[in-house]
């Protein structure tokens, strides 16, 4: 069984999106995959209550008790590592996880850990993507699944989702047109990652 390992930081609605996701089109039985565990580094992240609810396990690593970015990336994959399975390394997920994770962590999941960026990634790499859309007049905006590498919103593509920039958009009304596709596309994202494999 392959364990996929979600990592959030607020409300998890992306999260959640893949738990609806994989329970309806029964992932356990066609894909031999599971929503193993949710990891936050935020005590009041509600995503932390949704997972719970649907039965799925949750662990607490709140970055500000440790000293370092490095020394909490190695606490957070020692938790990673007890989903791993002999043959069957976890799939590391984020899903508004709000930390920027060292090379270190990032070389260590490589290939199986994944991100959603609401660009359309090359363009807008980190925050305040909306606003700065609609301040470069684009005429559409989007969503990206992608591989995570070490540089911050970089690495192979797997999945992107396009929608229109309406003359009355601003940042908040953008954002959540966006935020609906993202909840189609990083399901069926990580969904053919799982059957490549």
């Amino acid at each position: 069984m392959k364990n996929i390992v979600i990592l959030i930081s607020g409300g998890g609605s992306n999260m959640a999106a893949i738990v609806n996701t994989a329970r309806r089109e029964a992932w356990h039985d066609k894909l031999g995959a599971r929503v193993a565990v949710v990891i936050s580094n935020q005590a009041q992240a509600q995503g932390l209550v949704f997972a719970r609810e649907q039965g799925i396990a949750t662990e607490l690593l709140e970055h500000k008790a440790f000293a370092t970015r490095e020394a909490f990336d190695a606490a957070l994959s020692m938790l990673i590592e007890r989903f791993d399975a002999p043959g069957q390394p976890a799939l590391v997920v984020l899903a508004g996880f709000m930390r920027i994770l060292t090379p270190g962590f990032v070389n260590r999941y490589a290939g199986r850990l994944l991100n959603i960026h609401p660009s359309l990634l090359p363009a807008f790499t980190g925050l305040q993507t909306h606003q700065r859309a609609l301040d470069a007049g684009c005429k559409v905006a989007g969503a990206t699944v992608h591989q995570v590498t070490a540089a911050l919103d970089h690495g192979p593509i797997l999945a992107q989702a396009v929608v229109p920039v309406l003359p009355a958009d601003t940042a908040d009304t953008l954002a959540a047109r966006v935020l609906t596709q993202e909840h189609l596309i990083y399901p069926r994202a990580i969904a053919g990652l799982l059957q490549a494999r």
